[in-house]
Order: structure tokens, then C-alpha cells, then sequence
């Protein structure tokens, strides 16, 4: 890594959802000799915009284009880097002695939380300082290293907040599904249950689906019945807000 074209002190950290078997998931990397697990992230070009940056790390990790990305906060806190850090990640074999000088200062981290459709994330790949990058349970994490897991607690918690107020389901979800795999989504990112005849009635009144002709085969019941956003309303509804609290 070359550090004389990076922007001292500046760094990106992504959280990336993706909704798969009914569970909310994040991408991790597990460093290199080491039992803790980091965000996916990554340092600015002095030339670069911060935001094409994080589109950069994100394209690297899942292989995709056009994935909703949202800054959500600047983490600063004086006391992120802790003491022996670097000298750590040096005899484990995490990063070359040559680096420590720049993981030894003091950064600020840009934090961005994405949204991806699970089944269209191609392998996710480790980078210098990793030995794997894998899908991990938002309710099953593993010990991250520094502030990773604040991060990701954040992140998650603006999440909720904007259930409402992003394109949540429409960047998680396949193109079609059933209902109960939207409640399911819903209930897993606000840590609750929701009522299923009350949840259906809510979802409909937005008129932002469209009930199709599919059904889901495979299971032991009656296959239900698929279900697809109205991109455009969807689009208009979100720009005044669903209006409604979970």
C-alpha cells in the first residue's frame, strides 16, 4: 500500500445489509492471525471525492453497481485508536512494519451504510490486512476490532429510523416476494415482531406493491402469493415519507 497519495487521517467505513433466509446480514472481513473481524473500508485518495471512494470499497467487495450508500456519521472520537494498535497488527502480521507510522496516527472515519440484494453479491474476496470476507448474522456477530462494532450498532440504528424515509426493502429484497419474507425483513431490522394481518393491511395501503401472478413453490403449504414494488410509486412515497411508524 502506498500511502503518499492517501489523505492523512481520513478513513472510510462501510456497513453493508443484505437480507438473506429471513435473517439481516453484514459483510465482514477476519484479519489476517487474528480472531477479530473489521467493516469493509479503506483510506481516500487526495484527488477523490470521500463518496466515490465508499463507492469504490463497495464495488470491490460485492462486484455491483448503483447500490444505495448512505453516509450516516463521521465518527471522531480522540480515543478510537487504541494505544499498541499498530504495534499489534505489526507482530500478528496484519499489516508490514513500514506501515505503522501511518495506522500509528490519529484518524476520523467517514461511516456509510449500504444496501444490497443478497443472491446478486458475488464472492466476497479479502484484501491486505484480511484472510476472509464473509456474511455474518446481525444477531451473531463475532469480536470486531477498535469501534467497528459503534459502527456497525449506528449504522444499524439509522436504519431504523429510516425504515420509513429510504428505499430499504426495495434495495434488500429480490424482485419478487412474498409477504412474509417483507415482515420478516421488517421485523428483523426493527428487533420486534409485528402483527401479520395488521402489517399486510399497512404495506397495501401504501399502494407501493404489485401483486403478481407468481407464487413461491418448493414449500409444505399452499405456495403463496408474489408480490413486486411499483418502483415509481415506491420512489414518490419515500420522498414524503411512508407516514406511518412500526
Amino acid at each position: 500500500m502506498q500511502t503518499e497519495n492517501l489523505h492523512p487521517g481520513l478513513s472510510i467505513d462501510c456497513v453493508i445489509f443484505g437480507f438473506h433466509e429471513n435473517e439481516l446480514k453484514v459483510l465482514l472481513l477476519k484479519l489476517k492471525n487474528d480472531d477479530k473481524w473489521a467493516l469493509p473500508g479503506g483510506f481516500v485518495e487526495k484527488d477523490k471525492d470521500v463518496d466515490s471512494e465508499a463507492v469504490r470499497v463497495l464495488k470491490k467487495r460485492t462486484g455491483l453497481d448503483h447500490i444505495f450508500l448512505n453516509q450516516f456519521h463521521l465518527f471522531g472520537n480522540v480515543n478510537r485508536n487504541e494505544a499498541g494498535h499498530s504495534d499489534t497488527m505489526v507482530k500478528k502480521g496484519v499489516i508490514p512494519p513500514e506501515l505503522k507510522a501511518w495506522f500509528d496516527q490519529r484518524f476520523v472515519t467517514a461511516g456509510y451504510y449500504a444496501l444490497v440484494e443478497y443472491s446478486r453479491v458475488k464472492k466476497p474476496t479479502p484484501d491486505l490486512t484480511s484472510e476472509r470476507c464473509d456474511w455474518r448474522a446481525l444477531n451473531d456477530l463475532p469480536p470486531m476490532m477498535l469501534d467497528h462494532a459503534d459502527i456497525l450498532k449506528k449504522a444499524h440504528q439509522t436504519l431504523k429510523k429510516e425504515l420509513n424515509d429510504q428505499p430499504i426493502g426495495l434495495n434488500l429484497l429480490p424482485e419478487h416476494f412474498t409477504m412474509p419474507e417483507l415482515q420478516a425483513l421488517y421485523e428483523t431490522v426493527l428487533e420486534k415482531s409485528l402483527d401479520r394481518r395488521n402489517f399486510r393491511r399497512k404495506m397495501l395501503s401504501y399502494d407501493i406493491l404489485i401483486q403478481t401472478d407468481l407464487r413461491r413453490k418448493g414449500g409444505a403449504h399452499k405456495a403463496p402469493l408474489l408480490y413486486k414494488f411499483d418502483k415509481e410509486k415506491y420512489n414518490k412515497a419515500i420522498q414524503s415519507g411512508l407516514q406511518s411508524g412500526w
